[in-house]
């Protein structure tokens, strides 16, 4: 007999798991944001909402969280793994061509606006230090729906995905001493305020230097190991430890997790595992991101809004308008064009995450009552709320002031980018001769391994070269097939060929695929499956031994070499006869690839 269930405890992941599943699909379908879902979900169904009414209703209990802190734990590693992919895409390299931005206009902005909040929040009777950390904790904005907003809209290499990338990596560095300014004051230490930031910025430097210290040494010959074992269920296994390892060695050291696994992605950005870490986490982190905009919808009670909506409301707008208009002149200062300057004033203009995490936490240490940390969290709850809202009027806004120079509307005939670049799969002898014509050439490239042996030697030799699986259809994206001018696949085995051709031309039924080949019937297998150009090993190297010989014995240079063309023409053309009626668009790409070959 099965042993019992303890369906109690199954309730809270249920709820969470069924709104992820479920409602935000369905919502979705009407166009309503994910972000919105996720918070209206959290609000109704949380301990404010429905949730209230379980002790009345037990059936609600089922369907309902009647305690936030059940699946607090689990929102957080949502914020965890976004700040790890941030780290992940930008490496220290790219971190210190951004320093101006990062060091000049987003610390300006978080000290302009605790001191502007801290300052508004002492005239209502908060003792300074309290005042200070109120300013603080609102000062900064989120992380998490600002950063999900651009990426989906596919603008963070635009000036305002930049700059606010910039000014939120800023706050987030700042949660380090804020969070430990708070664990200070709620230790009792003596001491002036200034001494106790002085001590929670010292201790926070130490703790980042120890991480970043570890993980140089350790990382890549961590990754380098398991990458060999050729386990993808032991490459998730390792980066997921990883993320959550470095988030609570930083937790532990007084650091926020976020910002630990942001150093670890760091760290991770410099090796060759990048590409295939990105590809891993990413069915995770949209899980878990959600789960945490959950938890904030459930931060929101009504009751508390219901009680007293004009100061919660008067809170929300002051505080947006105050942060948006400070931002904005800042950014003007650092002459930042009106358009940008204005979108990114009122995207980060509400608060963030960060902020609920350092009231709770001060509620908690009882530097400030609960009722004062229940309106404060309400307000920031409800300013997030408003980014989706606010993201909209700032596109608006900035289109109105700056118009698109170029049509909005371009021919479906577009033709590819020309500074688009080609993945290259596999970098032994014959991806080497490859990469090396591009190099020539001149032609952009991205180099993708799956032998860590191989990628690791390559990159001792100073080549650009990813460590990843090429059969697997995220890793490909976020290797930038949806945007490559074409693949060229040289790996030898012709089953991880046929695969890779199938995944290529399933994503991308316009790119061009170039793929090496066993033999003839090897070749016509894969024109049958979509590959632009085929070539066969042992038809290349007749024709290479042909013309070596022709030249031997006195032929003209010219005409071997037109022969040699015509010959190759020949095999291709009987080759593709095994297509017959196949779709047109690889077979529109292999003419318009064979009108430039010369003849």
């Amino acid at each position: 007999m099965a042993a019992a269930i303890n369906l109690t405890a199954y309730s809270d992941a249920l709820v969470v798991l069924g709104t992820a599943g479920v409602v935000v699909p369905l919502v979705r379908t009407l166009g309503v944001s994910p972000v919105l879902a996720y918070l209206a979900a959290g609000m109704i169904l949380g301990p404010y909402g429905l949730g209230a009414l379980v002790s009345a209703v037990p059936a609600l209990y089922w369907i309902t969280i009647t305690e936030a802190k059940n699946v607090d734990g689990i929102a957080e590693l949502g914020v965890v793994f976004m700040l790890f992919l941030i780290g992940l895409e930008l490496s220290f390299e790219r971190l210190k061509t951004m320093r101006r931005l990062v060091f000049g206009l987003g610390v300006m902005q978080v000290l302009t606006a605790t001191t502007i909040i801290a300052g508004i929040a002492s005239t209502m009777n908060f003792k300074p230090a309290v005042a200070v950390l109120i300013g603080a904790c609102l000062a900064l904005s989120s992380t998490a729906i600002v950063i999900d907003l651009l990426s989906a809209q596919g603008r963070m290499a635009t000036s305002t995905g930049r700059t606010s990338f910039s000014v939120l990596l800023a706050q987030d560095l700042a949660v380090v001493p804020i969070l430990m300014f708070i664990a200070t004051l709620g230790a009792d230490t003596e001491g002036t305020l200034l001494t106790i930031i002085s001590t929670a910025v010292f201790k926070a430097a130490l703790a980042l230097l120890a991480i970043v210290g570890l993980g140089r040494l350790a990382l890549r010959p961590l990754f380098r190991l398991v990458a060999g074992t050729q386990s993808t269920e032991l490459f998730i296994a390792a980066t997921l430890f990883v993320i959550v390892a470095t988030g609570v060695v930083a937790a532990v050291a007084g650091l926020s997790m976020a910002l630990g696994a942001f150093v670890a992605g760091l760290l991770l950005a410099e090796t060759e595992y990048r590409k295939a870490i990105e590809a891993t986490i990413e069915p995770f982190k949209g899980l878990l991101l959600g789960v945490f905009f959950f938890t904030v919808g459930m931060h929101i009670d009504m009751r508390l809004i219901l009680r007293d909506p004009l100061s919660i409301i008067l809170g929300v707008a002051t505080l947006i308008a105050l942060k948006t208009a400070l931002l904005t002149g800042l950014a003007r200062l650092y002459r930042l064009s009106w358009p940008t300057a204005i979108e990114t004033g009122l995207l980060l203009g509400p608060s963030g995450e960060f902020a609920l995490v350092g009231i709770g936490l001060a509620s908690t240490l009882k530097i400030m009552t609960d009722v004062d940390a229940a309106k404060i969290t309400a307000i920031t709850a409800l300013s997030m709320a408003t980014i989706p809202a606010l993201a909209m009027l700032a596109r608006n806004i900035s289109r109105r002031i700056a118009p698109p120079k170029t049509p909005i509307t371009l021919a479906a005939n577009a033709p590819v980018p020309s500074d688009g670049h080609t993945i290259i799969i596999g970098h032994g002898r014959v991806g080497q001769v490859v990469s090396a014509m591009f190099e020539g050439h001149n032609c952009q490239k991205l180099i993708i391994d799956g032998d860590p042996k191989t990628v690791t030697e390559q990159r001792n030799q100073g080549r650009t070269i990813h460590f990843g699986n090429a059969a697997d259809p995220e890793f490909l994206k976020a290797c930038g097939l949806m945007t490559a001018r074409a693949v060229v696949i040289t790996i030898h085995t012709q089953k991880a060929i046929d695969v890779i051709v199938d995944i290529v031309r399933t994503l991308r039924p316009d790119i061009p695929i170039v793929a090496r080949a066993k033999d003839s019937n090897h070749a016509r297998h894969l024109y049958a499956k979509g590959a632009t150009d085929a070539v066969p090993e042992t038809i290349e190297a007749s024709l290479q031994l042909s013309e070596a010989a022709l030249l031997a014995i006195g032929i003209a240079a010219g005409p071997v070499i037109a022969s040699i063309h015509e010959k190759r023409d020949e095999f291709r053309a009987e080759l593709q006869q095994a297509v017959g009626d196949r779709d047109e668009p690889p077979r529109a790409i292999r003419a318009k690839l064979s009108t430039r070959r010369p003849t």
